[in-house]
């Protein structure tokens, strides 16, 4: 009876533990339908119920032979393929944003938005200027390229660009661009000052 009593607190407590900074989707996703996320905020239209991320892209006349050739499983039939829903577009139902990704450093070599059209879903944004990441923030389609000095590791970038745009009728139009410069003091390439 105790030990039936401590789980019980042990499951009480951690359920309704609260904090953290939320989640993002990254890594690879599995090569099946994707789960939708549940819509959030009255404006949000419903998620499709059945996506194949990676037959979508790979079916898509826009993505490059390249994009298409590399897009392949990193761990049996997991693939690099980020999924996101949400209302970007003002469509019926969600737009699909989908990022492809590299196995081993998780670059993204392309990011793609798909708007419903009936039982299909037509490609209305490519990126694949790698690295490139979209994201849905709000209604805008946020897009961060990492930016890099010459000779420099992907673990080091030496900045980032965040791109944001807006659906205008039948287009993505540009409403934003912010750059940012990363201190090289924080990964501790500066060197200290001579002594005298």
């Amino acid at each position: 009876m105790a030990v039936l009593a401590a789980l019980g607190l042990l499951v009480a407590v951690t359920g309704c533990a609260t904090g953290g900074s939320g989640t993002r989707d990254e890594g690879p996703a599995k090569t099946g339908p994707v789960a939708s996320a549940a819509p959030t905020g009255p404006s949000a239209s419903p998620s499709p119920k059945d996506v194949d991320a990676v037959r979508l892209v790979k079916n898509d006349p826009k993505v490059s032979v390249a994009v298409k050739r590399d897009l392949k499983p990193c761990v049996e039939d997991e693939y690099p393929v980020d999924v996101s829903y949400g209302n970007l577009t003002g469509a019926s139902s969600s737009d699909v944003v989908v990022n492809v990704l590299t196995c081993g450093d998780a670059v993204g070599v392309g990011s793609y938005v798909y708007r419903p059209e009936g039982k299909t879903y037509k490609n209305v944004f490519t990126d694949e200027q790698p690295p490139v990441y979209s994201e849905i923030d709000n209604g805008r389609l946020v897009v961060s390229k990492q930016l890099y000095e010459e000779g420099s590791s992907v673990s080091d970038p030496s900045g980032e660009e965040v791109i944001t745009y807006r659906w205008s009728k039948d287009h993505f139009a540009l409403r934003d661009r912010t750059r940012n410069n990363y201190s090289s003091a924080v990964s501790g390439e500066t060197s200290a000052p001579a002594e005298n």
